[in-house]
Parts: C-alpha cells; structure tokens; sequence
C-alpha cells in the first residue's frame, strides 16, 4: 500500500477475521483511524491485540449485529455523530446461510447482511461519505455471474433479479424453493445493482462506488459453499484457494490506489475490471432496487 491514510476514517464492516480482519489491519497500519462494526466484543479485542499496542488505538469498535436493521441504523448514527468526514467505507461484512432463515425484521438472512447492510450504511453515512469525498468498495462475488457450485458442464447461470411485482424486500429468497447458492448470489447481486446507481448519484460530490470479487479465497463462506460431494476434499481444496490476505489486496487498491482516483460505477474480478449480468446494468431494475431498500429503512430514518 502506497496511500498516506494520517488523519483519514476508514469505516470497515466484517473486521474481526478473514479478510476483512487484513484489510482493518493494513489501513490502521497506513494511518488511518479504523471504525469496524462487532456482533461480539472479544471479537474485537482480538483484533486489537492482532494489531500490537502501537496500532490499536487508531481502532474503534462500535457494537451492532448488521442483519438488524435498528442495529444497521443505530451504528451509522453513532459513527456519523462520531466523525464528520469518512474517507473509506469498505463494505466487507457477508455470510452465506446453508438453510432458509430469516432476520428479526422478516428479510432473508443473505438479502439482510449481504445487501441491506451495505445499503444503510452507505446511505445513512451519506454526509459523512460526500464531506469526504470518500471510496465506498462493496466486496461481492462471482457467484452474481455464475450460480452453478460445480462449473464443469454447460454455460454460466447468472444470478436473477426480477422485482416486477415486488412490493417488498421480504418477498425475495422465499423458503419455497430455496437455494442457498442461488440466495447468496442474488443479494450480492444487489449490492453490485445498488452500487451502480448509488455510483452515479454520489459523483457530484467525488464519491466513488466500486465492487469486486476477491477471488476464491479459504474462508469460512467457501466452506459453505463447497457441493456435498465434495466435502470430503474440503482441506485439499482449500489449499488451492487464496489467503485471506490474497484476498484483500483488491479492496486494499480500490480503496487506497492513487491510480483509481475517480474511477467509479466499476465490478472487478480481483484486479481485472469485469462485466456483471445485463440486469444490474438495467436503471429500471436499479432504480425499484433502491426504493425497495430505502423503504425498508425508511421508518427508522425519519
């Protein structure tokens, strides 16, 4: 990393392990004061003490469950109370859900963490991101590009998202005809289709909104994700895969390379600029997609 991050907020969700953990840890060791959002607090202690005694004190913790969305709500009020500028915003935290369940306010686990979290908090820090003329970089995955697990046969199957007569968030991922791969690969979907139209509304004030996916990196997510005929093979496998630190390189430059000064409205496949599927590209369906979002905060952002 070549970036001088002295004086500059970073706001990093999902950092207390895998690649999230690389990414707080290179940008509070470039300078920058990190804030991280933690379900658990012995979780974030941990990272502390990963990042020695000389770093530490440029990481706050706030607390808050981001499949919630009061706790989504409640930690953007606290960090924009917090800090009047924020200069990164690396929406990082994810999870894949091998069963159908669905988050305390009736959305389905992925559309809830994968989408809906990334989506508050760059809209509720909307003033915060603009003063700072910040880089927000959403971690997605390839899976939006190809939902089939084992690639051996046939052509890619891309993600679906039709929202023709959806009325509401909590209508998409039903339990009917679940599948798991299929409702992880949407919601990253999602972020990817928000992100494009977020890009362009926050260009005016040199906001910057780009995607990516890291790689096949050893996760507790590609465990998830490996078919059931596999799983015997899951160590093997897993040392073909990428580190986490790997991994975080990409969100690492999307965030803090001079050279992507300016560049927005982007999907990269690690470092190679990508296509994603035509509908994440169709302002309609981007458009419905945003309503839908703000709706599902709207009451608690009154």
């Amino acid at each position: 990393m070549n970036a001088d991050l002295m004086n500059k907020v970073a706001v990093v969700t999902g950092a207390t392990s895998g690649m999230g953990r690389v990414i707080a840890a290179d940008l509070v060791r470039a300078g920058a004061h990190v804030v991280t959002i933690a379900r658990d607090p012995a979780r974030a202690d941990a990272l502390r003490a990963h990042l020695g005694p000389q770093a530490a004190n440029r990481l706050e913790v706030v607390t808050g469950d981001l499949s919630r969305r009061s706790d989504v709500v409640a930690s953007a009020k606290t960090i924009a109370d917090r800090h009047d500028e924020i200069h990164v915003l690396v929406n990082n935290a994810g999870a894949h859900f091998p069963e159908h369940r669905v988050s305390v306010d009736g959305v389905e686990m992925h559309i809830a963490l994968d989408h809906l979290a990334a989506y508050g908090l760059t809209a509720l820090l909307d003033g915060p991101l603009r003063r700072g003329r910040a880089r927000v970089v959403n971690v997605a995955s390839d899976t939006l590009n190809d939902t089939r697990q084992i690639k051996l046969l046939g052509r890619p199957r891309p993600a679906t998202l039709d929202l023709t007569d959806v009325d509401d968030l909590a209508e998409l991922n039903p339990a009917n005809g679940f599948v798991p791969f299929e409702a992880y690969a949407r919601a990253k979907l999602m972020t990817v289709t928000a992100g494009y139209a977020l890009a362009r509304d926050l260009a005016a004030d040199g906001v910057t909104v780009n995607a990516l996916h890291p790689g096949i990196v050893a996760t507790g997510i590609v465990d998830d994700l490996v078919p059931p005929v596999l799983r015997p093979a899951r160590t093997l496998i897993r040392r073909t895969m990428l580190t986490p630190a790997d991994g975080a390189r990409t969100a690492i430059r999307l965030a803090t390379d001079p050279a992507l000064a300016g560049v927005t409205g982007r999907y990269f496949n690690r470092d190679t600029e990508s296509s994603t599927p035509p509908v994440s590209h169709d302002r309609d369906t981007q458009e419905k997609l945003l309503a839908l979002s703000r709706a599902h905060f709207a009451e608690r952002m009154r």
